[in-house]
């Protein structure tokens, strides 16, 4: 149910319609979202390493959370210290494909895919 003053608009992500509340003024904003999800889903998806939308939606949410990370961390380094952030993730545009990932953080990464895909090994499902 929609909070009072808020408009319902449909969008569709991954091919799958979605009835969505929004608030007045607020149409922009969401649009830009879920096409950013969309966008970040559909990439995944078609690599076809993964399958499960469930698992899709996880990884697509670390990835965008990661980015609005790094661009909160470059901000913040940037009006604290007045200097471009100099690190590998900032020169090689924000991306994670450009540069093989250091040891201790490609460790990270393969331990939460290790535990992701035993929390969703029993039927794909997240919840």
């Amino acid at each position: 149910m929609s909070k009072p003053g808020s408009k319902q608009i449909e969008v569709q992500i991954m091919g799958q319609s979605y009835l969505l509340s929004c608030p007045p003024g607020g149409e922009a904003s969401l649009l830009d979202a879920v096409e950013r999800v969309d966008t970040a889903m559909c990439r995944i998806r078609d690599a076809g390493k993964v399958k499960a939308r469930d698992r899709i939606a996880v990884l697509a949410s670390l990835n965008l959370a990661f980015e609005l990370s790094q661009k909160e961390a470059e901000s913040f380094q940037a009006s604290s210290f007045g200097q471009p952030d100099n690190s590998a993730f900032a020169e090689n545009g924000g991306a994670f494909d450009n540069e093989p990932l250091d040891p201790q953080t490609q460790a990270r990464v393969e331990e939460l895919m290790r535990r992701l895909d035993q929390t969703l090994d029993k039927d794909g499902r997240l919840l």
